[in-house]
C-alpha cells in the first residue's frame, strides 16, 4: 500500500453571517474546470482528498466542510436542514465566481447536490452523486439508526454513549458501516480519522450538528421532494452506488436511471457507502466516462460493473 497524498490545504471563507472551511486542490492546467465536493453526514472535506488528487489534472477542485462539520463553525441560526446546506453551497459557488462547477456529493452531500442542481442549473456544469441520500422508505439498518438519532432524548443519549468509546473503536465502527472492506483503507487515512474524532470531541456543537443534520435528512425523506428536484436536473449526471452499501440501497440505481434525464448510473461490486474513499480510481474513471457520454448526447444507461 503506497503512502497516500496529504490532505489538501484549506481556509475559512465568509459567506454572509457564517463561515465555512474550504480545501483546494490546485491544478497544473490554467484552463481546468472548477469543481466542488460536498461530504456526507458526519464526514468532512477530507473525505475527497484522493479523488481530488486523481482529477487535479482536469479540474480545480474545492471541498467544503458543511456548517458544523469538519473545521466549519456551526451556523448561527442552528439550521442544519438540507435546504439550509444547499443555500450555503450555492453561496460558496457564487462567492468564488467560478461557476458553473462540476458538483460532487456523497450521501447527505448527494441530497444537497441534487437539490442545488434541480433549482440552480446555472451553477452546475455536471453532477456526480455517490450513494446519494434520496428518499427510500424501505426498511434498512443504516437509515433506521439515523431515524433513531432524531428522536428527542434518544439522539443526545446515543451521542453521549458513543462519545464514551475510544476514538479508535468509533472509527472502526464507522469503517465497518461505510466500507465493504474496512481493512482496505490505508493506516495513515485511518489515523487521520481517529485524530479528527478526537478533535471534534472537544467541540461543543459536535452533537448538535450530527443530530440536527440527521433530522434534516429525515425531513427531506418525508417530503419526498428530492426526487422531484432530481427530475429537474438538466446537467449530465453520474450516479454511483455500492453493491455492499449498508446505508443507501443500491437497488435505487434503477429509479435513478429513470429519473435523472441525462444519466450514467453505475453499481460497483465490493464497494460500500463511500466509493470516493474506497475506490477513488474507479470514481475518477467513471467521471471521465460520464463527460464522454455527455459529449456524445448522454444516452441513459444503468451499468453493474
Amino acid at each position: 500500500m503506497s503512502t497516500p497524498i496529504p490532505q489538501w490545504p484549506g481556509e475559512l471563507v465568509r459567506l454572509g453571517d457564517r463561515e465555512v472551511f474550504v480545501r483546494t486542490a490546485s491544478s497544473p492546467r490554467e484552463d481546468a474546470d472548477p469543481a466542488l465536493f460536498v461530504h456526507g453526514l458526519a464526514g468532512s472535506s477530507a473525505n475527497w482528498t484522493d479523488l481530488m488528487g486523481l482529477l487535479s489534472d482536469e479540474i480545480v477542485g474545492e471541498a467544503v466542510d458543511l456548517p458544523g462539520f469538519g473545521h466549519s463553525p456551526p451556523p448561527p441560526d442552528h439550521d442544519y436542514s438540507v435546504d439550509a446546506h444547499t443555500i450555503i453551497v450555492a453561496r460558496l459557488i457564487e462567492k468564488r465566481g467560478r461557476g458553473p462547477v462540476h458538483l460532487f456529493g456523497n450521501s447527505l452531500g448527494g441530497a444537497i447536490a441534487t437539490r442545488l442542481a434541480g433549482t440552480r442549473p446555472d451553477l452546475v456544469r455536471s453532477l456526480t452523486l455517490i450513494s446519494p441520500a434520496l428518499p427510500d422508505l424501505r426498511p434498512r439498518y443504516g437509515p433506521a439508526r439515523i431515524l433513531a438519532a432524531t428522536v428527542p432524548g434518544v439522539g443526545p443519549w446515543a451521542v453521549r454513549r458513543l462519545a464514551a468509546l475510544p476514538a479508535e473503536q468509533r472509527v472502526q465502527g464507522t469503517l465497518e458501516m461505510c466500507f465493504a472492506d474496512p481493512t482496505g483503507l490505508h493506516p495513515d487515512r485511518v489515523m487521520e480519522l481517529v485524530e479528527d474524532v478526537r478533535r471534534r470531541d472537544g467541540l461543543t456543537h459536535n452533537a448538535e450538528a450530527l443530530i440536527a443534520s440527521s433530522r434534516g435528512i429525515v425531513t427531506a425523506y418525508m417530503r419526498r421532494s428530492l426526487w422531484r428536484y432530481a427530475a429537474r436536473v438538466i446537467a449530465p449526471t453520474l450516479v454511483i452506488y455500492g453493491r455492499h452499501d449498508r446505508l443507501v440501497d443500491p437497488r435505487m440505481a434503477a429509479r435513478a436511471g429513470r429519473v435523472f434525464k441525462r444519466s450514467r448510473v453505475v453499481v460497483l461490486p465490493d464497494v460500500g457507502h463511500v466509493a470516493q474513499m474506497e475506490r477513488p480510481e474507479t470514481v475518477a474513471r467513471e467521471f471521465r466516462a460520464m463527460l464522454e457520454d455527455a459529449g456524445a448526447g448522454m444516452p441513459r444507461r444503468v451499468t453493474e460493473l
